[in-house]
């Protein structure tokens, strides 16, 4: 026990019994580990860490690829514009 712990027994004491005094303090105790456990999934740990800097890093290649795509596409597409006009022009 802490010295928390003990000065929170030595007051329950006072007012209860040894062992309700012991119950209560359980009873606290019991009530902090399962907030502890509910937040345990808030918390990143290393693996989550890990897995979440894999799907980022793939996501930025998914990104740059689409982006590569779409700047050829649009190459083209001035490219065959570009070529129609002069087409036109040079036909005349």
């Amino acid at each position: 026990m802490s010295s928390l712990e003990l000065e929170a027994y030595e007051i329950l004491k006072s007012r209860f019994s040894d062992k309700e005094a012991a119950k209560v303090i359980e009873y606290f105790e019991s009530k902090a580990e399962e907030k502890i456990n509910q937040r345990k999934d808030i918390f990143l740990t290393k693996d989550d860490k890990i897995d979440l800097v894999s799907k980022i890093e793939s996501a930025k290649s998914d990104t740059i690829k689409w982006m590569f795509i779409f700047w050829i596409g649009q190459l083209a597409a001035t490219a065959g514009i570009i070529f129609a006009f002069l087409s036109v022009y040079f036909r005349k």
